[in-house]
């Protein structure tokens, strides 16, 4: 009996000295490693990684970029039935226990003594926050030891709702999914909040191995491991048998979803990604800015359809170009495609087109399809989903000629043979009434950019056909002529330095010799004619090159420099010959829409931007964009000073609480850089381009204050439209990005003024007529057209004309002042050019 106390006194005292021991190695381990810990307090502030976003005016998500795809949630907006889903797959104790499982840690702990590393968990939720938000990912004792003493210390800092929103948040689930809602997205494309229990369950199986169970990647294993968590759920009396039958026999409904985006604007958002680089650097991406942009959804809706309009129609006029390929020519597809499934369905199969069409580009709604069978007046082909489609001949057969150059067309299609043949690659287009329209990619440019004339805020930009296949803006980086659309600067430029619309200006040929040219320079007229004495509203209107010439000489090429410089032009880039009348330099759209601005809003100078604010990530504003402002109002005397208003507050309490209101600061006033009457004069006279010159097209929009210039240079190889109305300046260009010749008869009234005509007219939608205010000094007197003088008293065909009073003709027309000779053809040197 004694021999057995002492055995059992040995063995207390063995297994005293051991626990001593692991309690003097635990207490070492802790003076050790506890002031090497991270302080955890930082997770009350913590700021997780989260993607730029980008926002139209209206909060509709233009763009998001970024490495990881977060959006953070409270605990109160994670649905009841995930925090269930994820303790029953991860810690079903979290609630009951204080960062550690004892039980976990010492199944782990004898893992580890015997294979010499850890192949389970052990970890609880704490423990792997404590390891996503300090710690690495090596499975070692010290790191584990440092995982339960920062869990621990999370347990005494943060309650149990904080603890699993920063578990929620943090954990990556795929995909380049960071946090639950983020992997909502991606997988089911909803919110956290509408998903259903088994979606919920699977999403919950994510976080042990994002890899190995995802339902994309290995749907076998993703099912096998949300019935696991939804079997642990129901033994855990979360869910009962009806919800766990429902939900454990649900097919996995998980598929890709990109980034969410609300407004197709894919130019905007990489001219904002651009930018904040330079302001923020890489932090761009993972700050959570959220960027709130200049831009109306609607108006940037209808300027890419606009622009798709536009070039669809320009291809119709020119003819189908044929397939983008043929995949009978394809030995290994043909074969695929006529082999007969006897074994199944006895129908060809298609498996080896389908694969190639899936490859193809889908921009905007023009779908990539293949034809597999061609009738008389039909034709069928299958869509990179395997859906088979008709093409009738009134859809895009019938009338389909060929291209044969830009300027001639093939005959017209007697059988649909006569477009398309098995194998043939093609784009089609669903129309309203669900039928398909046989169309094709188009192989010339346009773009367009609209500014709110008043602060320059852009309202709408497309940088061309589609992002996908050319990321080059042509609104920003494209440098192309303006042609006849730079006119309106020189003429204003002419009215500023005492020219008026009366002015005439003989339209006769001219001729210029340069020593250091090879040929000489006769610039003419469209059509070859020549008009003789022109005034100078009548030639804007008709866009007379030689009247323009001669008036810039008339000018002085280096005023005309000089002025235009008020429009925001890089004087250093024009061109100091008389050809600048002719737009012969290269600017960007920006730069004209950007001068135009100053002609629609009555002579001020403003400065496109884009930003209109810019907050973190948790809503503060970083920046607010304060763009100088035009004030129409300002001049009415009908509106009364601040000052003089809060004079006439009626009471006390009044004036408390407009002193205690949070007003926005003023916004600075825009400068005057164009006179006002000469301003006015110019616009009534682009106003006419619109009524009778060769913007009238747009008088089917119905609005009185339209006013604007087309552009054309020669080829043509560049079609314009700039124009404004109801405070809203917006300029198209048509081209190819080669400089290729667009074809006879497409100018800019054709190939660019239909475009800004299908814009406008949703831009304009509501919006009141603008109509400027006459300023004083302004006369109106009677004229002769055709010298521009005082009319003669009971003139039958004088016409009406406004002049600055100091301008204004007193001398009367005479016969002897109408000249109509344009015989003899001016020789001018080269040193009379400058």
């Amino acid at each position: 009996m004694a021999h057995i106390t002492n055995f059992t006194r040995i063995i207390l005292w063995l297994l005293l000295s051991a626990s001593t021991g692991a309690l003097l190695i635990l207490v070492s381990a802790y003076l050790y490693l506890s002031p090497k810990l991270p302080p955890v307090d930082v997770l009350k502030d913590v700021q997780l990684q989260t993607p730029l976003r980008i926002y139209s005016t209206d909060n509709q998500l233009i763009g998001e970029f970024g490495e990881k795809r977060r959006s953070p949630v409270t605990f109160n907006q994670i649905p009841t039935q995930f925090v269930q889903a994820i303790l029953a797959a991860e810690d079903d104790r979290f609630f009951d226990h204080h960062g550690v499982d004892i039980k976990g840690l010492l199944r782990a702990a004898s893992q580890l003594l015997v294979s010499g590393s850890i192949k389970t968990g052990g970890s609880t939720i704490t423990m792997q926050v404590a390891k996503n938000y300090f710690l690495s990912f090596e499975k070692t004792f010290s790191r584990k030891f440092n995982e339960i003493l920062l869990a621990l210390q999370i347990e005494r800092e943060l309650p149990k709702q904080e603890i699993l929103e920063l578990y929620v948040n943090k954990i990556f689930l795929g995909n380049r999914a960071y946090g639950i809602e983020a992997a909502a997205q991606v997988y089911y494309g909803k919110s956290i909040s509408e998903l259903d229990l088994a979606q919920l369950a699977m999403i919950a199986g994510l976080p042990k191995a994002p890899s190995a169970y995802n339902p994309l990647v290995n749907p076998s294993r993703a099912i096998i491991r949300r019935n696991w968590i939804l079997n642990r759920m129901l033994d855990l009396k979360y869910i009962d048998d009806n919800q766990h039958i429902e939900a454990i026999s649900s097919p996995i409904t998980a598929t890709y979803h990109g980034s969410k985006v609300e407004l197709y604007a894919p130019y905007i958002a990489e001219m904002v990604r651009k930018d904040m680089l330079k302001r923020y650097g890489r932090a761009t991406y993972t700050d959570g800015f959220r960027v709130y942009t200049t831009i109306n959804s609607e108006l940037q809706a209808s300027a890419t359809k606009a622009v798709i309009s536009g070039l669809l129609a320009y291809d119709q006029r020119h003819g189908y170009r044929g397939p983008e390929q043929n995949l009978a020519v394809n030995d290994d597809s043909k074969a695929s495609a006529e082999q007969d499934n006897s074994e199944t369905t006895g129908e060809p199969d298609y498996t080896g087109w389908l694969n190639q069409l899936r490859k193809a580009s889908r921009p905007g709604d023009l779908v990539p399809a293949v034809v597999i069978d061609v009738q008389e007046q039909s034709a069928s082909a299958l869509l990179a989903s395997g859906d088979a489609i008709e093409i009738a001949w009134e859809n895009g057969l019938k009338g389909k000629r060929p291209y044969v150059t830009v300027d001639r067309l093939g005959p017209n299609p007697k059988t649909a043979s006569d477009v398309v043949a098995i194998g043939d690659v093609i784009r089609v287009q669903r129309q309203a009434d669900g039928q398909w329209l046989l169309t094709q990619l188009p192989a010339a440019q346009a773009a367009l950019v609209s500014l709110d004339a008043d602060n320059g805020a852009i309202l709408s930009l497309v940088g061309g056909f589609n992002y996908s296949q050319s990321k080059f803006n042509r609104i920003t980086q494209a440098t192309r002529q303006p042609g006849s659309n730079f006119k309106p600067f020189v003429y204003t430029a002419a009215l500023a330095n005492g020219f008026t619309p009366a002015s005439t200006i003989n339209d006769a040929p001219i001729v210029f010799e340069d020593a250091s040219l090879e040929s000489t320079w006769r610039p003419t007229n469209d059509g070859g004619k020549f008009y003789g004495p022109t005034r100078l509203r009548y030639a804007l209107f008709k866009s007379r090159n030689l009247v323009s010439i001669r008036l810039l000489r008339s000018l002085g090429i280096s005023k005309a420099i000089n002025y235009v410089e008020k429009f925001g032009f890089d004087t250093s880039q024009l061109p100091r010959d008389l050809s600048l009348a002719l737009g012969s330099h290269s600017l960007t759209p920006m730069e004209i829409v950007s001068g135009y601005s100053v002609l629609a809003n009555g002579g001020y100078s403003v400065q496109p931007y884009l930003i209109q604010q810019i907050d973190d990530i948790n809503g503060e504003a970083l920046y607010k964009a304060m763009p100088n402002t035009v004030c129409r109002s300002c001049d009415d005397p009908a509106v009364k000073p601040v000052a003089e208003a809060t004079e006439e507050l009626a009471t006390l309490e009044d004036i408390l609480q407009q002193a205690d209101s949070d007003p926005e600061p003023a916004l600075p006033e825009a400068e005057r850089v164009i006179e006002a009457r000469v301003a006015y004069i110019i616009d009534s006279m682009m106003r006419d381009v619109v009524k009778k010159g060769t913007g009238r097209k747009a008088r089917k929009l119905g609005r009185n204050d339209l006013a604007g210039k087309t552009g054309t240079t020669n080829g043509p190889t560049d079609a314009w439209f700039s124009g404004y109305g109801g405070g809203i300046v917006t300029t198209a260009w048509f081209g190819f990005d080669k400089n290729g010749v667009l074809g006879n008869r497409e100018y800019g009234g054709s190939a660019a003024l239909p475009i800004w005509i299908d814009y406008m007219a949703v831009a304009l939608k509501g919006r009141p007529e603008i109509a400027p205010k006459q300023p004083e000094g302004i006369v109106t007197v009677k004229i002769d057209p055709t010298t521009g003088l005082l009319a003669k008293p009971g003139q039958s065909n004088a016409i009406f004309e406004i002049f600055r009073e100091e301008l204004a003709p007193t001398k009367e027309a005479d016969s002897d002042d109408i000249s109509g000779d344009t015989s003899q053809i001016e020789e001018v040197m080269e040193e009379d050019i400058f």
